[in-house]
């Protein structure tokens, strides 16, 4: 039965006017017809408000000088006193340098070997070979950095090491002092980090190439393409979504380095600082000395902040250049 407030809207053209609570009764009858996928999802929702999310309170530590007396509510705030921590010393410049430079050079060279051995091994007729060789470079990925420095010292050390013992002797060459000779290790640091992580980011780059359409393939055949033309127009260009988020996601960590690569594999050997020193052991060695947490806060909650507007700005950039393969 159409009412004389309908028929109204009817002969005037308009729509009918939304009865109060409408809206909401919508929302309720939505929510209750995916009941059970909102329950799956409810664990995880717990998970992340409990592990990323109620840690955050801890943000005001960065603000206030610590007080082991009254806690973190009671002691006194200090404002911005803490930040100037990391930029009032005169090591502000290296550790700066050495944590972006190092981050940026672990950036390409995980990316371009990551991709190029993911290619090659799909190429591999042999599968249980491929398969055998991806384990081999996943292993590591695996390994304590406690366990690598162990291996990296001994290969480093003076008096025993393979490097010193086996090779430079081997050509006559003088045993060389690893760990007081800074000059070498913006080389070492680069080729650690990639022998334990191109296992991972190359897993990753063969599940997307895996992915793609044998179809695409067989159509360059057709055409008589060649091997190096189907990796350049096709292997690439497909999985390049892939390459552009992980490398976001990476740009996003530049201001922070892998704590155990600078710490442990150079024994936090002084003679290194030039070279090896970094926010995250500068900040670690400041807290060991001074022992105060707020300027550690400060630090983590600068390199976090800063991490966060170079994602938005590289996914920026990645908008402009082509908006299909934007993160966000």
């Amino acid at each position: 039965m159409i009412t004389n407030e309908k028929r109204s809207a009817i002969n005037t053209g308009q729509s009918s006017p939304v009865r109060p609570g409408a809206h909401k009764g919508s929302i309720f009858k939505h929510l209750l017809k995916h009941k059970v996928l909102l329950l799956m999802l409810l664990p995880g929702l717990i998970f992340l408000l409990i592990n990323n999310y109620l840690p955050m309170f801890g943000i005001i530590i960065a603000f206030k000088n610590i007080n082991y007396v009254d806690g973190i509510l009671r002691s006194p705030w200090v404002g911005m006193d803490n930040f100037k921590f990391l930029f009032a010393t005169s090591d502000a410049w290296i550790i700066t340098r050495n944590t972006v430079l190092y981050n940026f050079v672990f950036i390409i060279l995980n990316l371009v070997i990551a991709v190029s051995i993911a290619i090659a091994l799909n190429e591999l007729r042999n599968k249980l070979a491929a398969k055998f060789y991806q384990s081999i470079m996943f292993f590591p990925y695996f390994l304590s950095m406690v366990v690598v420095s162990y291996l990296v010292f001994a290969f480093l050390n003076v008096e025993y090491g393979f490097i010193n013992k086996g090779v430079l002797s081997l050509f006559g060459l003088n045993e060389i002092n690893w760990y007081s000779e800074p000059k070498y290790w913006p080389f070492i640091l680069p080729l650690i980090n990639l022998w334990k992580g191109v296992g991972y980011g190359c897993v990753i780059y063969l599940a997307a190439i895996i992915g793609i359409d044998s179809e695409y393939y067989e159509a360059a055949l057709i055409d008589g393409a060649s091997k190096w033309k189907q990796i350049l127009h096709i292997t690439i260009p497909l999985i390049r979504p892939v390459i552009i988020i992980t490398t976001i996601l990476a740009i996003g960590g530049i201001f922070r380095s892998d704590f155990g690569l600078f710490y442990q594999t150079t024994l936090n050997s002084g003679a290194l600082y030039p070279t090896t020193l970094v926010i995250d052991t500068y900040v670690y060695n400041a807290l060991i000395n001074m022992g105060n947490l707020g300027m550690s806060a400060a630090a983590g909650l600068y390199q976090s902040v800063v991490g966060f507007f170079l994602v938005l700005g590289s996914n920026w950039i990645v908008r402009k250049v082509d908006k299909d393969q934007a993160v966000f």
